[in-house]
């Protein structure tokens, strides 16, 4: 009878580690509004009205370290070490993508699971898009796309984003060094990236996009964060920048 009750319980936990997402590290994206906003496509506020003036979430996305090739793979090696990087190459075979996403589509958002959390989401992560305007219908898709395979609850999921990026301004940081919203002022990518380097402690990678006369500007930084969404840590894998020089523009929003 013991024996078929231990069977029992190590059958059910395998079929627990099973179903959990195999992945390395997590992105925690936060974008630039007025960056968002100043292309030619332009952008719409939410029904909260004009979101403050600084970085807001974007998503916290799981993410595989060997997507790398050469010096991208001896970086991750490095950062997560070969036995994490190892164990988890796997899995970008297994979806044939550099990320796991759409995990359980039939595990919704729940309004009521972060009802907490609604003020700090409407502040924190707000939606630019002119296709709803609605928050709750950015925070749904990022949940199924990404969440759902963060093996972290929909609570959990939500409130350790908020907490990063809680626990390090990007807008109070890179101010600090100088760099300040402008719609003349242009900034060297090198010092953009020094500057979240010292100010948080670990290295971010960064993205441009391009405004409506064709200048780069900073448009997304991706902190990378551990695989229980809680600690930052220098980001394993490099990415291109899309920037189209050294040189970029942080708009007025």
């Amino acid at each position: 009878m013991e024996t078929s009750i231990a069977f029992v319980l190590l059958f059910s936990l395998l079929a627990v580690s099973s179903v959990a997402e195999k992945f390395d590290f997590f992105y925690l994206v936060q974008q630039w509004p007025g960056s968002f906003c100043d292309t030619r496509q332009g952008c719409c506020f939410p029904d909260t009205g004009k979101p403050a003036a600084e970085f807001g979430i974007h998503g916290l996305w799981p993410n595989y370290a060997k997507c790398g090739r050469g010096r991208g793979e001896e970086l991750a090696s490095a950062v997560l070490g070969e036995d994490d990087v190892a164990f988890f190459s796997g899995a970008v075979g297994r979806r044939g993508k550099c990320w796991p996403e759409f995990c359980d589509d039939g595990n919704a958002l729940s309004l009521w699971e972060v009802r907490d959390l609604v003020a700090s989401l409407n502040r924190n992560w707000p939606t630019l898009s002119c296709k709803s305007g609605r928050s709750f219908e950015f925070w749904s898709y990022e949940w199924k796309k990404h969440g759902t395979c963060s093996n972290l609850a929909q609570h959990d999921y939500f409130a350790r984003a908020l907490a990063i990026k809680a626990a390090y301004n990007l807008t109070a940081i890179l101010a600090g060094a100088g760099i300040v919203p402008s719609d003349t002022a242009t900034y060297s990518l090198s010092s953009v990236r020094d500057a979240i380097a010292q100010g948080t402690g670990f290295t971010a990678n960064l993205e441009c996009n391009r405004d409506a006369d064709g200048n780069a500007q900073l448009f997304q930084v991706y902190q990378c964060v551990d695989r229980q969404g809680k600690k930052l840590i220098d980001c394993p894998l490099s990415m291109p920048t899309k920037c189209s020089s050294d040189q970029l523009k942080l708009p007025l929003f």
